[in-house]
């Protein structure tokens, strides 16, 4: 048989396995059995390299490892999805869907919340282009190498028995299951290395290397469960969309089901209750989606949430266990937060050994003493808590706790602000607190100094070099050399993170500085009522912070104290005079999209989403994600679909880009 025969069979028998290993849960031929059919693929495209093609199974691994991974923006947001905590939130959540749209019944899709990492795919007429992590929900990270090493994901959509459409994106979970996870964390201690916390851990670490040839060892899975853009096809329901995905060769949960009202909710949650620890990977819960597409676009959505969709969340898993001693840790705003050292315990996948007490109050108001037997559980499945003491196992000998008046770390008095529940050391030179400030200071949406990590903070403080976040500027390539961990190269790289972030804004200067509750969002709020003016913003009055919209009392004492400490704002002004230096804000007082409201849908050619956000803010309109009554205008890019009818039907103007950027332009 010739060699190109020969390897295009095989490629197709591969994808073909795969397939059916995957998608349809119905393998008919062994591990080994697979791999020597690869094996031989392999082979003749050694012998044959001008036969190899970039669909070929063995080319899942072909990219050279990266430095960093770039960005990619999804044209339709990946929101969060609102909570039901219990069997009555879910039937509130159907009883609101049905009052918004005037009917006695509604369909629901319902599947498994897997606990692993969410991404977007993107296929192109049928061939795999690139692929994101949700990030922000507006902009992830490109992985589309790590993707690629992913079996469960086919490099080309099967094309027998559908046509697929020109442009698909497809959100689903990437996650490993419990034997895998089990496997992975072996071979990791026989190769010295770190095991992993929990399966959702390994599958983002794994999805996350930048040698793509590391991601292709672990053993990654995903299930495909929701829809970006789609150009060439449209669908009037997700269970059809979700039909078409199996069609295609991309996996789907088998566990999916359509449910009717609050009863079928209800019961699918509690079903999943049962068989959650019987499951081969781990779940937290169950989505619940509206099954037609026209109703899920009459209900919209929030700014952060669908009001179409509901994660219906598990009771968290519970264990108990010992508290042998309490520690005291300092966080990087001073605060004292007392945390229970326990008899190591396995709670919901992961060995627990620490868990939070909060504060001085909570510990009294659950009697908590040290040696007290308690009943904790993994808030969320992550945070560990004490929920209570089991008093019939108290023995005699517990030791009654209570936070000490002196920082643990630095010995200075500690403090508790009126009204608060939380002490806090009062020194703003704790090393404690320096270090977190300055890892606060350097993270990526604050000053974005690339290097500066954990421990090379720790290094810095621990030797002297740095006993604030100035003193960052005046650190030399010489010193930095001399930490452990850092040579000349990545000393130089550094100096040149740090000297690189002198220019920046005034919104990512006030997040860095760490105020107490002063996010991205509120410093932003400042940059724009303040244009930018650090000398105005420092001088700020209490009423005139909380008269701006968005800024409650809380923010605004927090602020005011920040400033009123000195050594603050020797801080700053050392900042300054080391050469940090805010982009100037110029402060639009034309207003002329003011009270307009716009909706953008279909793929954007000319600007991207964010782009098209900041013009709108800039002229003072709002952008949402639902055509209503209460919108102005929908500008419709390439295969828009739902939003544009209901813009026609409604009599809502429709703008092209061009349209739109001229109607900027002429503002």
């Amino acid at each position: 048989m010739k060699p190109e025969i020969r390897i295009t069979e095989l490629r197709e028998i591969l994808n073909d396995h795969n397939y059916r290993y995957y998608v349809l849960n119905d393998p008919i031929i062994s591990d080994g059995e697979y791999d020597v059919l690869f094996k031989e693929l392999e082979s003749l495209e050694q012998a044959h390299p001008e036969l190899i093609h970039s669909e070929s199974p063995t080319q899942r691994i072909g990219a050279s490892p990266v430095t960093e991974f770039g960005t990619i923006q999804h044209q339709i947001p990946m929101l969060s999805l609102a909570n039901a905590m219990t069997m009555d939130d879910l039937v509130a959540f159907n009883e609101r869907a049905k009052k918004g749209l005037e009917t006695n019944s509604i369909t629901y899709i319902a599947e498994p919340k897997l606990d692993g990492l969410g991404v977007e795919l993107v296929y192109k007429n049928g061939s795999f282009s690139h692929g994101s992590t949700r990030g922000d929900g507006f902009t992830g990270e490109d992985i589309t190498h790590n993707l690629r090493t992913i079996r469960a994901i086919p490099l080309r959509l099967r094309t027998e028995n559908s046509a697929v459409p020109s442009l698909l994106e497809v959100r689903g979970e990437v996650f490993i299951e419990k034997d895998g996870f089990s496997r992975l964390n072996q071979r990791q201690e026989l190769d010295g290395k770190p095991v992993f916390a929990n399966p959702r851990n390994a599958a983002a670490g794994s999805l996350r290397q930048l040698d793509p040839s590391v991601t292709a060892t672990r053993p990654l899975s995903i299930y495909c469960y929701e829809t970006g853009v789609i150009q060439g096809q449209s669908f009037d329901d997700h269970s059809s969309f979700l039909n078409a995905l199996k069609t295609w060769g991309l996996p789907v949960n088998p566990l999916i089901q359509t449910v009717v009202d609050a009863a079928g909710l209800t019961t699918y949650h509690q079903e999943l209750v049962k068989q959650r620890n019987d499951l081969p990977y781990e779940i937290d819960g169950t989505v619940f989606k509206i099954n037609n597409y026209a109703q899920r676009n009459r209900l919209g959505t929030r700014s952060r949430s669908p009001r179409w969709a509901i994660a219906g969340k598990f009771k968290a898993q519970q264990a108990t266990t010992v508290i042998c001693d309490i520690d005291v840790q300092v966080g990087r705003t001073g605060a004292l937060t007392p945390v229970a050292k326990l008899e190591s315990v396995f709670v919901a996948g992961v060995t627990v050994t620490n868990a939070t007490l909060h504060n001085q109050d909570e510990i009294e108001r659950k009697d908590i003493r040290i040696g007290d037997t308690v009943l904790i559980e993994r808030a969320g499945d992550v945070i560990p808590k004490v929920v209570k003491v089991v008093k019939d196992k108290r023995p005699k000998g517990t030791r009654p706790f209570h936070i000490p008046d002196t920082c643990p770390v630095c010995s200075h008095q500690a403090y508790r602000s009126e009204g608060e529940a939380i002490w806090r050391c009062g020194n703003i030179s704790c090393p404690r607190q320096v270090k977190g400030r300055i890892q606060h200071f350097a993270s990526k949406l604050a000053m974005n100094i690339d290097g500066l990590g954990e421990k090379v903070v720790d290094q810095l403080v621990e030797e002297g070099y740095v006993n604030s976040i100035a003193s960052l500027y005046s650190l030399n390539q010489d010193e930095l050399a001399g930490l452990e961990r850092l040579g000349e190269k990545s000393a130089n790289n550094l100096i040149q993170a740090i000297t690189g972030s002198k220019i920046t804004t005034f919104a990512r200067f006030v997040f860095a500085l760490g105020i107490r509750n002063v996010g991205e969002h509120v410093a932003k709020l400042f940059e724009n009522y303040f244009s930018g003016d650090l000398s105005r913003f420092i001088q700020a009055s209490t009423d005139e912070l909380e008269a701006l919209d968005g800024i409650g009392p809380v923010v605004a004492k927090n602020v005011v104290q920040f400033w009123a400490d000195p050594s603050n704002k020797k801080i700053v002004y050392t900042c300054l005079d080391m050469g940090v230096t805010l982009a100037k804000v110029e402060k639009n007082e034309h207003q002329p999209f003011a009270g307009q409201v716009f909706v953008f849908t279909g793929a954007l050619e000319k600007f991207n989403r964010k782009d098209a956000k900041d013009m709108v803010d800039a002229l003072g309109g709002k952008i949402t994600s639902s055509v209503s009554k209460n919108t102005q205008y929908v500008v419709a890019g390439i295969g828009a679909g739902s939003k544009l009818k209901k813009a026609e039907e409604l009599g809502i103007p429709v703008l092209s880009e061009a349209e739109f950027l001229e109607m900027v332009k002429a503002s």
